[in-house]
């Protein structure tokens, strides 16, 4: 059986911003009723994490649940552990309407980190990144320039960014010139 490998092999650049593809993180697409106890006891066992509001990430470290719709989640599992809190979340779900799917491996993860990070993703996402807008555990699903993503802010300012693995190239390059050395707007 072949080792997995991130999209990215841990591809790194410095600029404005740094970004870093972060490499394997386990995620687990949990859609359902939000409201539900039992999809939210599901969601919460598995990661250590509260529910996160419309919008909202909760995660620390590798673990979190981000707000993806008014019906999905995306559930962060270390990637090694995938495969069995799956398991304990359809386990606990039991005949609740609702569907867990590991997409892992369908995925990439990069983090912009710096003093211009906000600029960075500014450049790219139609989204208010303003200290005031966005704040830490704030969360969009949106679009970087051509593709689909979804972004949060962590505690210390930097951002983790997690598109399809099919555009992760795409999306590296993106970041890496938004980031450029002199790219510097000033607007935050």
């Amino acid at each position: 059986m072949s080792e997995p490998i991130s999209a990215l092999n841990g591809a790194r650049t410095e600029g404005i911003a740094t970004i870093e593809e972060l490499g394997l993180q386990g995620m687990i697409t949990l859609r359902g009723d939000l409201d539900n106890k039992g999809l939210a006891k599901a969601a919460t066992g598995a990661t250590n994490q509260k529910m996160p509001g419309q919008r909202q990430a909760s995660v620390s470290g590798d673990s979190g649940l981000c707000w993806m719709s008014p019906d999905e989640l995306l559930v962060l599992v270390p990637y090694a552990e995938v495969e069995a809190k799956l398991a304990e979340m359809v386990k606990t779900l039991g005949s609740s309407h609702a569907l867990a799917v590991n997409v892992s491996d369908a995925r990439a993860v990069f983090r912009v980190s710096g003093d211009y990070a906000r600029e960075v993703l500014a450049k790219l996402a139609p989204v208010d990144l303003s200290k005031e807008a966005f704040k830490p555990g704030d969360f969009r699903r949106t679009r970087l320039a051509q593709v689909a993503a979804a972004f949060w802010m962590e505690e210390d300012g930097s951002f983790r960014v997690v598109c399809f693995r099919s555009v992760a190239g795409y999306v590296f390059n993106l970041l890496k010139v938004a980031a450029q050395p002199g790219s510097e707007v000033g607007a935050f």
